[in-house]
């Protein structure tokens, strides 16, 4: 699969929204996903594109130097063909020199995801029971680069 990965543009926004609905039981609301890939200065989007068409994104928030993972997303028959691989590791070059601490939630079921951001150095630090409204599923709290900063400040 021949994927461009980029900056997202306010052009993206109906592929994006589109990835998000396929992907996710509680999609996020399109005003939501306005405001944050056209007008929010504190967001990040990035999209993986292929023939035209936006098949995956990865949405984050940055605050001073943590940047929180909001969506990973891909279109159903796109996955399990590298396309979350690809955008964390953009998101990690594209932010690294800024970013000290990466932060997420991953459904406890999850597996998948779960060993994907495990490959990326994320590690489970805490749970958050009852996080996903739809099924009152479990989230696990998810951080890269802890250790790190841990033992900056020693």
């Amino acid at each position: 699969m021949n994927l461009e990965l980029r900056l997202a543009k306010n052009d993206d926004l109906d592929g994006i929204y589109e990835v998000e609905k396929r992907s996710f039981t509680t999609p996020w609301h399109y005003e939501s996903l306005l405001y944050d890939v056209c007008e929010n200065s504190n967001s990040l989007y990035l999209v993986a594109v292929n023939e035209d068409t936006i098949v995956g994104f990865c949405g984050v928030h940055i605050v001073l130097d943590e940047c929180h993972i909001n969506n990973i997303a891909v279109l159903p028959k796109f996955r399990r063909k590298g396309a979350a691989k690809q955008l964390i590791k953009l998101l990690i070059s594209s932010t690294g020199t800024l970013t000290k601490l990466y932060w997420l939630e991953v459904r406890q079921s999850n597996t998948a995801a779960k060993n994907l951001y495990q490959d990326f150095g994320f590690v489970p630090v805490a749970v958050r029971p009852g996080y996903y409204k739809d099924t009152g599923e479990d989230a696990v709290v998810m951080c890269r680069g802890l250790g790190e900063t841990l033992k900056i400040q020693h």
